[in-house]
């Protein structure tokens, strides 16, 4: 699968630089270079593109004002000399924010993040097409693309810049993925966050004792902020 991206930048220069990362990532193909949001919004309505990099400071209209006027974005990937605007990037749901100058090391788990995430949404969509929600999702460890059914899932323990995921046959998948983005993937019914570090299988739950919540083989830290409505699923599901 080829993810069709665009490069929205006022500078010359980091539209090369961006340009000659993307040709040495074959997944992604660039479709075209614009240098102002008002050429990307035109590129948006004549061609079908997953992801999109994008400058913040742009004359006439900036980065984030143009992903706002946009009602269905694809991914995006911000790109910018400006740490300041990094919060208000990722509450319009970038997928990364890249701060100028980047490395190639860099924008390559920008663009595995982008990947995973236009890939699940492509599995959610087959499945809302074919009439049923899927009931696995994708992860990508050790150079693979792994399939891993929601059934099969303890807890998921984020550690630094990886991801655990504890699975019931005791084998553990260590990915570079976010909590966050991976969160996102999983259906709330069947998956809980207690912990700013760790999402747990609901049906994996025995008992919770003071600010530990136990599974087998294992006691999982609490966090304060998500105790509330961990109880309260608990309490519900018996």
């Amino acid at each position: 699968m080829k993810i069709r991206c665009l490069i929205v930048d006022d500078e010359t220069l980091s539209q090369d630089v961006i340009a000659s990362y993307i040709k040495d990532f074959p997944v992604v193909e660039l479709v075209r270079k614009c240098s102002n949001a008002i050429e990307a919004l035109e590129a948006l309505q004549e061609e079908d593109i997953q992801l999109i990099f994008l400058d913040i400071k742009m004359p006439t209209l900036s980065g984030i004002n143009m992903l706002k006027s946009i009602p269905a974005p694809p991914c995006v990937i911000f790109t910018t000399a400006y740490a300041q605007h990094a919060l208000e990037g990722f509450e319009l749901n970038a997928v990364d924010y890249l701060l100028k100058p980047f490395s190639f090391e860099r924008f390559t788990q920008a663009v595995n993040k982008a990947r995973h995430k236009i890939e699940l949404e492509a599995v959610a969509a087959s499945g809302k097409r074919a009439g049923k929600e899927p009931d696995f999702f994708t992860v990508r460890a050790d150079k693979k693309l792994h399939k891993l059914n929601f059934e099969e899932v303890t807890y998921f323990n984020s550690i630094g810049d990886y991801l655990k995921i504890f699975m019931k046959n005791g084998k553990v998948i260590i990915t570079s993925e976010t909590l966050k983005s991976i969160e996102e993937s999983l259906p709330s019914h069947l998956f809980l966050r207690i912990h700013k570090s760790y999402i747990v299988a609901v049906r994996s739950i025995l008992y919770i004792e003071g600010n530990q919540l136990f599974i087998e083989g294992a006691a999982l830290p609490i966090g304060l902020t998500y105790k509330e409505q961990l109880i309260g699923r608990f309490d519900a599901r018996r």
